[in-house]
């Protein structure tokens, strides 16, 4: 090896900042250059607009799909700040919101859903688009500002005076940066129709201008247990016709759960797991509390009722979870995620809540619904002396 190969200094490190890092390596910030990157930087912006709603400011969402990969999120909240002050380097509210990684984003507690990757805000979208429009509607006054690539034309400028109050956001994905800007009516709906199920009373609207055209307008106030007969609608015929569902606040934790549940004929097992709004796909401490809650009470109502003779094993949490379908969400102020794709929680805590809670809950359930009981548990026995 020569010489001059092992030579390193500062000339060899290269500095990236401010938004040319972000258009340098896009999928650190939204996960990748293609279709699943795409989504996040549309979930970015519609996160800080569901928070206003979540947190009382606004009554509602909307997102538009238009022609040539365009997506306007709006909000019907007070609309953001304009107005420049002293400890923001003359920069208003507005771009703050825009520019600077984090600005404006929320910590994450049990009173805030994370719609994004990892709720860095609206920001890193303004970076990966070829241009964005900013609206706000704020104290009679209608404001524009336009940004390049993640760059301000010009400052913000007031318009004609305006009826109402909100926020527009009107993005153009970067076809320079991302292989697709066409977004996936499919998987924004499923997105979204997850958020309004586990936010009682959030509404959000999806409208797709592109071709023939499309509208979706959700808003539901039962949360998990609309999500379980959501997902049961299709093929799958119930054990008991009621959902059971149940919710509590657990100080260890730190937060709130909510579960509802609900056994079918079908083999198949359907638990979908959340942590703020979050879908954690890898499970974490919560999945795991529920599978040893719901194991634990059946094998207990089981031995009590002779259902089990004192030679048959208990049953494993992959027979006792066959055919259920499942919604497990917690609410936390401090959700600790493992992974870059934070997709499975961590919080230790969480998994003896969750245990706990549901014993309680389910072990009542059972013995106020014994022939229901019987119906579900003899199928696992009769399966489990099968094998």
């Amino acid at each position: 090896m020569s010489e001059n190969a092992n030579l390193y200094d500062a000339t060899h490190i290269t500095v990236l900042e401010g938004w040319e890092a972000v258009r340098k390596r896009p999928g650190m910030y939204v996960g990748s250059t293609g279709e699943r990157g795409l989504h996040q930087a549309v979930f970015e912006v519609v996160g800080r607009a569901v928070n206003e709603v979540l947190a009382g400011r606004a009554s509602s969402v909307d997102v538009t799909l238009m022609p040539g990969g365009g997506v306007k999120v709006a909000d019907d909240g007070p609309g953001v700040p304009v107005e420049v002050t002293d400890d923001m380097d003359g920069a208003g509210d507005i771009e703050a919101l825009l520019t600077r990684m984090y600005a404006g984003v929320e910590s994450a507690d049990r009173n805030t859903a994370t719609v994004g990757l990892v709720g860095i805000g609206p920001s890193v979208t303004n970076a990966l688009s070829s241009r964005l429009t900013a609206e706000v509607r704020r104290d009679g006054a209608h404001w524009v500002q336009e940004y390049v690539r993640g760059v301000a034309v010009a400052p913000p400028t007031a318009m004609e005076a305006a009826t109402g109050s909100g926020t527009t956001i009107t993005f153009w994905p970067d076809s320079d940066i991302f292989k697709t800007v066409e977004c996936s009516f499919a998987v924004l709906s499923e997105r979204f129709r997850e958020l309004a199920f586990l936010n009682r009373g959030l509404g959000i609207s999806l409208t797709d201008t592109r071709g023939p055209g499309e509208t979706l307008s959700l808003q539901f106030l039962g949360e998990a247990q609309d999500f379980v007969t959501f997902l049961d609608a299709t093929a799958r015929t119930p054990v008991h016709p009621d959902a059971i569902t149940f919710a509590w606040e657990d100080l260890r934790m730190a937060g709130t759960a909510e579960v509802t549940l609900r056994w079918s004929t079908s083999p198949e097992e359907r638990i979908r797991s959340f942590a703020n709004s979050q879908p954690t796909p890898g499970g974490g401490t919560h999945l795991v509390g529920f599978r040893d809650g719901v194991t634990a009470s059946v094998n207990a109502y089981a031995r009590e009722r002779q259902l089990l003779t004192a030679t048959d094993p208990d049953l494993s949490a992959d027979q006792v979870c066959e055919g259920l379908t499942a919604v497990v969400s917690v609410k936390m102020d401090h959700p600790s995620f493992e992974g870059a794709t934070r997709g499975v929680l961590g919080n230790p805590a969480v998994r003896a809540c969750v245990d706990e809670a549901v014993r309680k809950h389910i072990g009542s359930w059972l013995e106020g619904h014994p022939e229901q009981a019987a119906a579900i548990i003899n199928r696992f026995i009769a399966d489990a002396r099968r094998i």
